[in-house]
């Protein structure tokens, strides 16, 4: 996991968990794309930068944070080649990667523990995508 290249972001409602993410990652090739403090911010400022920067290949993989992660979720997934995933659960982060191939996980911090949001973003970041059946319908998500 240490090889991994993250991108990072937040709103003001998943601040505090994207913080105790990076260090709990405590990771070399993780990039904090804000924001940088509990200030009302908006969405999208850290949604798109984070999706473009998975989308281009400079980072493996996104993570993203906001009180229900349905915004940046919706805001990632208007780029092509992003497959964003809402997992609230360790199960729905395991087949996120191994049957959508997802390459951003979103986080509603507003409805899971910062302990549980570290544990799916484990398991996200370490399951392989299963290929075979799953690779057509992948492949059938672009536009």
């Amino acid at each position: 996991m240490n090889d991994l290249k993250i991108a990072i972001g937040a709103d003001h409602a998943g601040f505090e968990y994207k913080e105790a993410i990076a260090k709990w990652l405590n990771q070399e090739n993780l990039k904090d794309f804000g924001t940088y403090s509990a200030d009302s911010a908006d969405y999208p400022d850290f949604a798109h930068p984070v999706a473009s920067a998975v989308e281009n290949g400079d980072f493996d993989f996104g993570i993203l944070v906001c009180g229900s992660a349905n915004g940046v979720a919706i805001t990632a997934n208007k780029h092509q080649g992003i497959r964003a995933a809402i997992c609230w659960n360790e199960e729905l982060a395991a087949l996120a990667r191994k049957h959508n191939n997802a390459n951003i996980v979103c986080i509603p911090a507003r409805f899971i523990s910062i302990e549980e949001a570290e544990k799916i973003i484990q398991i996200f970041l370490n399951t392989e995508f299963e290929g075979g059946r799953h690779a057509n319908r992948v492949n059938k998500m672009a536009c």
